[in-house]
């Protein structure tokens, strides 16, 4: 009887944790709700009318996203020209001294535990195609890969709309006719916690501490604009 093999399972998969567009978004919300918020309960501590409030939230939202997005799309862009100036070096480098780089891919492996003919094979087989080569020459020596760097665009546009979206929450009360701070701060709270609790989807950590430790953030931030805003009300200033 012929014993048969079959290739092993694979019973897992890797979330991603390389898209350009997870982490402004992510940051996004949530410094929409929490600065928004903190900036609302701010001027409503100090007794200011609700047209002031709506003004301020509004204002808050437009500029926070717009300065978000921004902010992202600077960062994002120049991040992403100093790897295409890296890799260009490569490029260079691999046209110019091929059998220089080759030797230090082998050196490479080499240090990671393989033995010297081994690597040196590897090393060789790796470098006969020119764009292979010089995507193994990036991600192992820069620890990035050309053609798959982050869009400073998406990056910008996903920041916007998710601390447009973060930030909408604690002034929607007030739009809709609210003219105390309570339900604001009802919403911010359930947001807060929501949000915290979302971001252990693609986190280790458990979907409560998430949840509790972004409320924790956002209140105190809060807590501390109220204060200030009821100070400065009470004194006149």
């Amino acid at each position: 009887m012929t014993e048969q093999h079959s290739a092993p399972e694979i019973h897992h998969e890797h979330r991603d944790v390389n898209g350009g567009w997870l982490r402004p978004a992510v940051f996004g919300a949530m410094d929409g709700l929490v600065s928004n918020f903190a900036l609302i309960a701010g001027v409503a501590g100090g007794q200011a009318g609700h047209k002031i409030v709506v003004l301020a939230g509004l204002a808050g939202l437009a500029a926070g996203a717009f300065s978000m997005a921004a902010g992202e799309y600077i960062s994002v862009a120049s991040q992403s020209e100093l790897a295409e100036a890296e890799i260009e070096i490569e490029r260079r480098e691999l046209d110019r001294n091929p059998l220089a780089e080759r030797e230090e891919l082998a050196m490479l492996y080499e240090a990671r535990g393989l033995s010297r003919e081994l690597s040196e094979q590897v090393a060789e087989v790796l470098s006969r195609d020119p764009r292979e080569a010089l995507e193994i020459h990036s991600r192992e020596e820069l620890g990035v890969v050309p053609g798959e760097l982050p869009s400073p665009v998406l990056a910008a546009v996903s920041s916007f709309l998710a601390f447009s979206v973060g930030a909408t929450l604690p002034v929607l009360p007030y739009l809709l006719g609210a003219d105390s701070l309570v339900p604001s701060a009802v919403l911010a709270v359930l947001g807060l916690f929501g949000a915290g609790a979302l971001v252990s989807r693609v986190t280790a950590r458990s979907w409560w501490f998430s949840g509790l430790r972004q409320l924790a953030f956002g209140a105190a931030a809060a807590a501390i604009t109220y204060g200030v805003g009821a100070l400065i009300g009470t004194n006149g200033l």
